[in-house]
């Protein structure tokens, strides 16, 4: 077990049942991100850091003749996982499995490219976040596109908010990544990819994409 795993099981171990009950009020985002895939029939859809399956479940409902992928390095949250897609009846439609966001196999599941893939409040949790997204980035697919939903700067906010929600977050090991926008303008640059980044709720976080031109 690496030590990105051990520490996320640590750090999640008690907390995988009532995850997506006290993660709710405030991971703002995920919904729009995932009414935005709106992916074609029959594609496949990738989630880097799927923890308790939660936007898998939630994905695979709202997009049914899609089929969705989900890695985790937690062995914890993937236990999770797999019971929520289970009671979902959704096991047909969801494939989990452990692995690392900065150096996942190319050809993960035995499957080709996904066509889309996505973070969901992940990049804040990963310490080598920057590899994390070079990592996806590289996998998409001519005419795919990255996704991402994930804290933003909050500048438009009140200062007291920001400094409690900060220190609020560091409890978890979750640190907002206030330069990620132009990390992923100089990637999109360097890769010859569309950045599109839209903030939500005065910076409180952001829905952004990379998509790769078809040949």
């Amino acid at each position: 077990m690496t030590q990105a795993a051990l520490r996320m099981d640590r750090m999640y171990g008690w907390q995988a049942g009532i995850y997506d009950i006290t993660r709710r009020p405030y991971l703002l985002g995920r919904d729009q991100l995932i009414e935005s895939l709106a992916p074609p029939n029959g594609s496949r859809v990738l989630e880097i850091g799927c923890g308790t399956g939660r936007n898998l479940v939630h994905a695979a409902r709202r997009w049914p003749k899609a089929h969705f992928y989900g890695f985790d390095v937690s062995a914890v949250m993937l236990t999770k996982a797999r019971k929520s897609i289970a009671k979902a009846d959704l096991e047909d439609s969801i494939r989990v499995t452990q692995a690392d966001a900065v150096n996942f196999p190319t050809m993960l599941f035995g499957e080709g490219a996904f066509q889309q893939i996505y973070f969901s409040y992940t990049l804040s949790m990963i310490p080598d976040w920057t590899a994390a997204l070079e990592r996806a980035a590289a996998a998409i697919p001519p005419g795919g596109r990255l996704l991402i939903a994930e804290f933003g700067d909050q500048r438009d906010l009140p200062a007291w908010f920001r400094l409690l929600l900060r220190r609020w977050l560091a409890m978890f090991d979750v640190t907002p990544r206030g330069d990620l926008e132009e990390v992923m303008r100089s990637l999109a640059r360097k890769r010859g990819l569309h950045c599109d980044f839209h903030r939500l709720y005065r910076g409180y976080a952001f829905i952004a994409a990379l998509r790769r031109p078809k040949d």
